[in-house]
């Protein structure tokens, strides 16, 4: 039985309690919940094979790939057990380890400042010093920018080292665009000077403590991960919603959802045609950019979903003829001669992710955005750019490389704009005012760059919605009090405002911050 098969298995429900738009870790945390609590639902997916979005997991001649990379954790209970209750035996404990690769040498990440001027040589690192000592003689005082603040705290040669390189690869963004509360946020506790410091006082033996580089945090941990990639979670929840005798409907794309007196109409296009569902409630985990679109009638704010933008990018998975290459899960390449940002080693995930003990497995990460040079390149060409730039690189003899396939990831990351909060305020409450039986969930769902377990809370809190019958927890309510908001019935004007119970407020206080791109001077 392929996917589609089992997917489509169940029997045929053209009227359920809740159809769900998107089989990623939101829609499926909410399929599988509604699932255990009785209700009728159907999920549309329009990938034809994968279920699990950016946390699927692809296969290619018996390789795994993962888009992007999946650490299982989460400091919700919550969450945790219904990894444990959806995948009970299929857990992998794994070694966690990232370094910065930069002219032939590897870096810790997070970094370590004395080895960087160790690792660049005295000639390089006297630069380097110079550089530092200028700016905090005479920094910059208007720092607006993420280049003006690292500069500010680590000098010129440093950043255009170690944050400039990576930092445009990732966001598509010039460094002295992007604001510096951004940089702010992300280096925390970095000090080059205390750091040089340390380093003089273990040369003279005043100092033993282990060198990590950091106070409370080690570089090398670990990690649990589904020993077949993380897309194992999402296929058995998939599985656990089809055998509770609900549908999963693969190769299927929202074409138009519509309310009338009986309810909603989610008219979906496939393979056969188009399937009309009608459901009491839609959950969406759809774009918002793409939902709007589909909405009839068409929202007042289609103007501000549409100007929601989205940073994409792709995976080029090499076969390589070798032992595998470096011992990290991934590394982050801070090097402006090749256009790849990181590399993940798949084996180092898991070793069921590679079949063959005589080949590396390397997926080469390129950020970009849908439609240009880089999106629209062939697969051939693709894998051929990868082959050279592991040879620039020297991390393999690109003659080792025995094939390799493209995996593409459209709306990677949501671009938080000067703009984007007004558009999404503007589309939620309109929604929000005329659909109370409509809800959004997930990163594309609520345009927020937010971890895997974030997701899944916010489809926790809208299923408690929906078997309670009103918006009882209002799921974009996430702020640094990690609170969210207990509403009243429909009709009434006061809100009720609590602490959120522990395990949801650490799931849903995990939104990761995004750079910003200045605002007008």
């Amino acid at each position: 039985m392929d996917r589609r098969e089992k997917s489509v298995s169940a029997r045929h429900q053209d009227k359920v309690d809740v159809a769900i738009i998107g089989a990623g870790p939101a829609g499926l945390t909410a399929a599988y919940l509604l699932t255990r609590a009785g209700k009728r639902v159907t999920v549309i997916e329009k990938d034809p094979t994968y279920v699990g979005g950016i946390s699927r997991t692809v296969e290619h001649n018996g390789f795994r790939f993962d888009i992007g990379g999946h650490r299982f954790f989460s400091k919700s209970r919550e969450v945790v057990d219904l990894w444990n209750e959806i995948l009970p035996d299929d857990f992998i404990e794994r070694p966690r380890m990232s370094r910065i690769y930069y002219e032939g040498k590897f870096y810790s990440y997070p970094l370590r400042a004395f080895e960087a001027l160790w690792n660049l040589g005295v000639f390089r690192s006297g630069l380097c010093m110079a550089s530092y000592l200028r700016w905090k003689l005479f920094p910059k005082k208007d720092t607006r920018s993420f280049q003006d603040w690292t500069i500010n705290q680590f000098g010129a040669k440093l950043f255009g080292i170690f944050f400039k390189t990576y930092t445009e690869k990732v966001w598509g963004m010039p460094c002295d665009e992007i604001s510096a509360d951004w940089a702010a946020q992300r280096i925390k506790g970095l000090s080059l000077g205390k750091a040089v410091l340390d380093g003089f006082k273990r040369s003279l033996g005043l100092n033993r403590k282990p060198n990590d580089g950091m106070e409370t945090k080690t570089l090398l941990e670990s990690f649990r991960y589904p020993r077949r990639g993380p897309g194992m979670m999402w296929e058995a929840a998939r599985d656990r919603v089809v055998e509770g005798g609900n549908t999963v409907l693969m190769a299927h794309a929202l074409k138009q959802l519509s309310q009338d007196a009986s309810g909603w109409r989610v008219t979906a296009t496939g393979p056969d045609g188009n399937r009309v569902i009608r459901a009491d409630h839609v959950i969406s985990s759809a774009p918002m950019r793409e939902l709007a679109g589909r909405i009839h009638p068409l929202p007042a704010s289609l103007p501000d979903a549409l100007d929601l933008k989205y940073r994409d990018f792709l995976t080029v998975a090499l076969m390589i003829r070798s032992p595998d290459l470096f011992p990290d899960n991934w590394i982050y390449i801070h090097d402006s001669k090749v256009k790849v940002g990181r590399i993940q080693n798949f084996r180092s995930w898991s070793p069921e992710m590679v079949p063959d003990p005589d080949l590396a497995c390397v997926g080469l990460e390129y950020f970009c955005f849908e439609g240009d040079g880089l999106w629209n390149s062939s697969d051939a060409d693709l894998v051929a750019l990868a082959t050279k730039e592991m040879g620039l690189l020297g991390l393999c003899d690109p003659a080792a490389v025995e094939g390799g396939v493209v995996v593409r990831q459209e709306k990677a990351y949501p671009v938080y704009d000067d703009t984007y909060a007004q558009h999404v305020t503007a589309m939620r409450e309109e929604l929000e005012a005329a659909y109370p039986t409509l809800h959004l969930v997930g990163r594309n769902g609520m345009h927020r760059y937010n971890n895997q377990d974030h997701a899944m809370m916010t489809a926790m809190l809208t299923v408690r919605n929906i078997l309670a019958g009103h918006r009882q927890f209002d799921v974009w309510a996430v702020n640094e009090d990690a609170e969210y908001h207990e509403a009243g019935k429909e009709g009434e004007a006061a809100q009720i405002v609590r602490p959120i119970e522990e395990d949801a407020r650490a799931a849903l206080g995990s939104v990761r911050a995004v750079p910003r791109r200045l605002h007008a001077a």
